[in-house]
């Protein structure tokens, strides 16, 4: 196999496995993240809108990896959350718009490997909430979009390109999930500036 064939090959399979903070970790480390809406502010998807009738976009970010396109986050919520808020105890949605092909069974199981950096997870508890992630996360496509709406007190529900898929009731699990992205501890301190829209979101 010649080289040049060799590295399309090995990018074939990189973007395969490809998943949230996967491609968070693999930006950071060759560009810059860009706003998610720098030019055109995005229209609220309607299921934000039916589950937070008050929500306002807060802040957002769009994914490149080797100068290609993966996918766009951004935040919605009512009152503006700020960074020494108890996320805990506000109702807030995290939409990801996708624009690469990526499977449901990687999203999950990255998520969960993100959410036991953050906090010990059992074995037990890891394996019943990877079963419920692999539900709720379906393979996506360009133009799809996962939405996890915060509950306070219930947990999270899921939705695909507005279709509810699953639902976890546990607030430890919605803690951690969302701590991906939001907490302090977060492996990605840029992306959860931007998302929060602080200001102080540079390197």
């Amino acid at each position: 196999m010649s080289r040049s064939t060799s590295l399309r090959v090995d990018r074939r399979r990189a973007l395969q496995t490809l998943t949230l903070l996967g491609a968070v970790a693999a930006v950071a480390a060759v560009t810059r993240p860009m706003p998610a809406f720098a030019n055109t502010p995005p229209v609220m998807p309607i299921e934000i809108g039916d589950a937070l009738p008050d929500a306002r976009l807060q802040g957002g970010m769009r994914f490149r990896w080797f100068g290609l396109h993966v996918y766009d986050a951004r935040l919605w919520s009512g009152t503006p959350l700020r960074q020494d808020d108890d996320l805990a105890s506000r109702p807030y949605a995290l939409e990801l718009a996708y624009a690469r092909r990526l499977e449901g069974k990687a999203i999950a199981e990255r998520s969960l490997d993100e959410m036991r950096r953050l906090e010990v997870v059992s074995a037990a508890e890891g394996q019943e909430w990877l079963q419920a992630m692999r539900v709720a996360f379906p393979d996506v496509a360009p133009g799809d979009r996962l939405v996890g709406l915060h509950r306070p007190g219930r947990g999270v529900q899921f939705l695909h390109n507005g279709r509810v898929t699953g639902e976890v009731g546990e607030r430890r699990f919605a803690r951690l999930f969302f701590g991906i992205w939001l907490s302090s501890a977060s492996r990605e301190p840029v992306l959860r500036a931007q998302l929060l829209g602080l200001e102080t979101a540079s390197r």
